[in-house]
């Protein structure tokens, strides 16, 4: 009877979704993947099970209500990440991925009742882990780019010795920038073409998001402006070094806790050898005396 009835809900399940998905008029999995291989930034295969979830985001995403301050941040955050999404589909794609683990209590309350509670639980969980996506994903990238920021400044430092033309700086150093930000340098350099150099800095400025790189667009926007820069931008080095050495040392204390562990299996070796050399002295030595 219990097979009968999860065969029931499996076909069930499958003849409403071919029926929705009908008359939703949603894309084939097959063109829902080729659409996000389309819009990913790094040639990324696109997941079958997200190919098939975004064709009921969107759909979706027309009824979300949001405000225009929500929206606006949210966007520069998605925009930031590297990810496609408008941020009504993003909120949508969250909803519909933890309502798709949700629809599992059902059966569970006929079958196995003990374990409704923990997917309910699961849901949610997957729902925050969704929303906090595109946070971590811009975190992850803030630190990378955080990383050649002491590298950026020391050239700027150099640069002004000899040039004060910003976009040429920021050419210059683009060709040996990381991933990262070698992209988000085409960017601002793309803007400060088409646009005014402060505004496109500003723009750089709050898309990064970054305290360190606040410091530096303030200096260069103070260039732009006629300032010297040169004294700015040698003592922002300077704080720019010691903050890479504090992060440097950081990262130091967390390997000696790795290391104790082998140095113990070593030294427990060690003295392994030494008993067992020990114990074979005393065993001969008593051999010959008897």
């Amino acid at each position: 009877m219990t097979i009968l009835i999860l065969l029931f809900g499996i076909l069930f399940a499958a003849g409403l979704y071919f029926i929705l998905s009908d008359a939703l008029k949603l894309p084939s999995l097959a063109t829902g993947k080729a659409m996000l291989s389309a819009t990913k930034q790094r040639k990324e295969k696109a997941k079958s099970m997200d190919a098939f979830l975004n064709g009921w985001a969107v759909k979706l995403a027309k009824y979300i209500p949001m405000d225009e301050y929500k929206k606006s941040r949210m966007q520069n955050t998605l925009h930031a990440a590297g990810i496609s999404q408008t941020p009504e589909e993003f909120m949508a794609f969250a909803l519909v991925k933890s309502l798709l683990v949700a629809l599992g209590v059902v059966p569970c309350l006929l079958v196995l009742p003990l374990l409704a509670p923990v997917l309910l639980i699961l849901a949610i969980m997957i729902y925050f882990k969704e929303i906090k996506k595109a946070d971590e994903k811009l975190a992850a990238k803030r630190e990378k780019i955080e990383l050649e920021l002491p590298r950026f400044v020391a050239t700027i430092t150099q640069e002004l010795k000899a040039s004060r033309d910003v976009l040429g700086i920021l050419e210059n150093f683009k060709k040996n920038a990381g991933e990262d930000f070698a992209n988000e340098l085409d960017i601002l350099t793309a803007d400060m073409r088409s646009s005014s150099y402060e505004a496109a800095l500003t723009r750089f400025e709050a898309r990064i998001n970054s305290p360190m790189l606040s410091d530096i667009t303030r200096g260069l926007i103070g260039v732009l402006r006629g300032d010297d820069g040169a004294m700015y931008f040698q003592m922002l080095a300077h704080d720019m070094k010691q903050l890479e050495l504090q992060r440097l040392k950081a990262r130091a204390m967390k390997i000696p806790p790795k290391i104790r562990v082998f140095s113990f299996i070593m030294l427990m070796c060690f003295l392994m050898t030494y008993i067992a050399i020990i114990v074979y002295e005393i065993l001969r030595s008593l051999d010959g005396m008897f």
